[in-house]
Parts: structure tokens; C-alpha cells; sequence
């Protein structure tokens, strides 16, 4: 086994959720409602467990209801004590930096000084026309949302213009922090841009693989602490985001999360252009070169160990759970992932 990536940073575990909808035990579709009560009882689990980091991604579909993941977040804070809580990703594009800001400020203040935020571009786009965001603006939309949020990190009346919202003159925009920024990162599909748009805001690079091959974002990882250096800055942790389900054996993983897999991605592919996957396809992904974590607690802490090593990153965000799994089965999920996966990655990178 490689040993752990030569990065200053300790290695962190988060789960992170889009909140998919679960199915009871006769198969039957949950209430968008009761679904949302479940991911707070998912991210309190994961505290209990030792998880360093629950997140939630935006969405604003009927498979994935949790539109308002900072309301769910605040919830979760309320009943922690230790995990980190953020967005997994939250689609800046769509929203307004102001608001997003203190939004997540008010997470820092219920939970400690725990919330943290993944930035995205988006590449579930419903939040454009649900806002009235032309999609013709998405680069546009982004480089300028991203400065100013920037600009509001460093705690001080901001003064900022833009054509993308109204100008901030000399402007407060509470609520304040009480120990500094919190940490925010830069979710990255295949950008590299995206990758340099991180490093020059001092932002943490998290590398969102869904398929394919890990291995061949490992340049991007590398184009990372490159433009770190070239803009003066310090190194800063990178982490990979990955879909995937634990259970106890290989063959329950698979048999469990397979169907629901497939379901998911045919219901998705149209707007999302996704290739509709085959069962050949499916294992291959589940393969140690593909980009699914599922498996059993052994095989896939190898996976997490391997793509760390790999790709230098010192943090691994498992998108757990998929459309039309049960609640049970993705608590089953963070409890081995608690503890099982996380202390057998420790291990192996030891």
C-alpha cells in the first residue's frame, strides 16, 4: 500500500448528501418532508461516528429536496458538537454572495465555528431559470460572484461593483465571524480554470469525480500548487468528492445500490447528458479504476487510500447514498463508514 500523501494538512472524512429521496420498507417513496428529517438524523449519526464533515448539495428537484441545505445544516448544528457542516456544493452562480455569506455565518455562529463552504458553478442547472438566471451568463456569473464573496471573508465593510448585482459601498454585512474566515473551497469537475480561480482567491481545491478515472485528475492537483506558488500563496488542503455506498459485503453494496444507480442516472441523463450505464459499465466504475466507493468497509477504504495517494489530497467527501435507498441502509452506510472505512484509511496511510 502507498503511504499517505506528502501534503502539511491531516486527513479528514466527510459524507456528504444531495438528499435524495428514501423509500420505506415496502419500496414506497418517502414524503419530501420526512426525507428531510431523515439527512438531519444522518448528520447527527455522523457526528456520533466520528465523521469530520456532513455536507449537503443544492438541488431543487423532486429527486433531491433539499433545497435549503443551510436550514438543514442549522439544524444538524443544533444536536453536534464536533463535525464540521457545509455545502456540497452550493451553486454560487444562482445566488447572491451576500446571502450566502450570512447564511453560512450564521451556521459558524449555531454550530461554533464548525460550517464550512464548497463553492460550485453548478452543474445541475434548474436553479438558472427558478431564479431568473440566463445560462448564456454562466462564466460571467460566477467570476463575479466569486469576488465578491471574497471580498466579504475579510470581515470588513465591503466596497464592490459589479454587473452582476447591485455595487456595496463601504457596506457591513453581518453577522460577523468571531475567529476569522471560515473555510471555503472550490468544487472542480474538469475546469482548469476553475482550479486557478481557486488558488488566486485562496480558496481549497475539492475535486468532484463522478466517473472515470481518478488518476487523471491528478494534473489538476498538481496545476493547484503550482498557481498557489505562482500567486504567493501558501499551500492549502485538496480534497475529492466521490459517489459511492458501503455495505457489509461487496455483493450487498453492489446489489443494493445498482438498481437505485441506474434509476437515477436514466431519470437524470437528458438534462444532465449523462450515457445511460450498463451493468459492464457499473462494475468497472466499482472496479479499483473507477470512480464508485461501493463495496465493503476493506475494499473501500483501499479505493480512498489509493485516490488520496494519488492525487495528493489530504481529505476524501463520499457522496453517500442514491435515490430509493432506504433510511436504514444509508445509516448502516455512516456507521461503517465511522467506524470501519475512516480508521482502516488511517491505517493504510500510516
Amino acid at each position: 500500500m502507498a503511504t499517505a500523501p506528502s501534503v502539511p494538512f491531516p486527513l479528514v472524512f466527510g459524507l456528504d448528501t444531495f438528499g435524495d429521496v428514501t423509500h420505506d420498507e415496502n419500496d414506497r417513496p418517502l414524503s419530501h418532508a420526512q426525507t428531510i428529517r431523515n439527512v438531519v438524523e444522518q448528520g447527527v449519526l455522523a457526528d456520533q461516528v466520528g465523521i469530520g464533515f456532513f455536507g449537503i448539495g443544492e438541488h431543487h428537484t423532486a429527486l433531491f429536496p433539499v433545497s435549503a441545505g443551510d436550514v438543514v445544516l442549522a439544524a444538524i448544528a443544533a444536536r453536534t458538537t464536533r463535525i464540521h457542516l457545509g455545502s456540497a456544493v452550493i451553486v454560487l452562480s444562482s445566488d447572491d454572495p451576500v446571502r450566502v455569506f450570512q447564511r453560512y455565518s450564521t451556521v459558524n455562529a449555531i454550530s461554533g465555528g464548525r460550517a464550512e463552504v464548497i463553492l460550485g458553478r453548478g452543474s445541475s442547472i434548474e436553479s438558472f431559470p427558478l431564479f431568473g438566471y440566463d445560462l448564456a451568463d454562466y462564466e460571467d456569473l460566477f467570476e463575479e460572484k466569486v469576488d465578491l464573496f471574497a471580498e466579504l471573508l475579510k470581515g470588513r465593510p465591503v466596497t464592490w461593483h459589479g454587473k452582476t448585482r447591485p455595487s456595496l459601498e463601504n457596506q457591513d454585512v453581518v453577522p460577523h465571524t468571531e475567529s476569522g474566515p471560515f473555510p471555503v473551497w472550490v468544487g472542480v469537475g474538469g475546469s482548469p480554470q476553475s482550479v486557478i480561480r481557486a488558488a488566486r482567491y485562496g480558496f481549497s481545491l475539492m475535486l468532484a469525480i463522478i466517473g472515470g478515472s481518478p488518476a487523471r485528475f491528478a494534473p489538476f492537483s498538481q496545476l493547484f500548487r503550482e498557481a498557489l506558488e505562482n500567486f504567493g500563496r501558501d499551500p492549502l488542503p485538496i480534497g475529492v468528492h466521490g459517489p459511492g455506498h458501503v455495505a457489509a459485503t461487496d455483493e450487498q453494496a453492489s446489489d443494493e445500490f445498482w438498481p437505485r444507480y441506474l434509476e437515477v442516472i436514466r431519470a437524470v441523463s437528458g438534462s444532465r447528458g449523462f450515457a445511460i450505464p450498463t451493468k459492464d459499465s457499473f462494475l468497472y466504475e466499482i472496479g479499483p479504476r473507477g470512480a464508485l466507493y461501493v463495496g465493503s468497509p476493506e475494499t473501500v477504504a483501499w479505493k480512498i487510500a489509493n485516490n488520496l495517494t494519488t492525487l495528493g489530497a489530504n481529505r476524501f467527501d463520499l457522496k453517500y447514498g442514491m435515490g430509493g435507498l432506504s433510511h436504514q441502509a444509508l445509516m448502516t452506510n455512516i456507521e461503517l463508514c465511522g467506524t470501519q472505512v475512516v480508521p482502516r484509511v488511517r491505517e493504510l496511510l500510516a
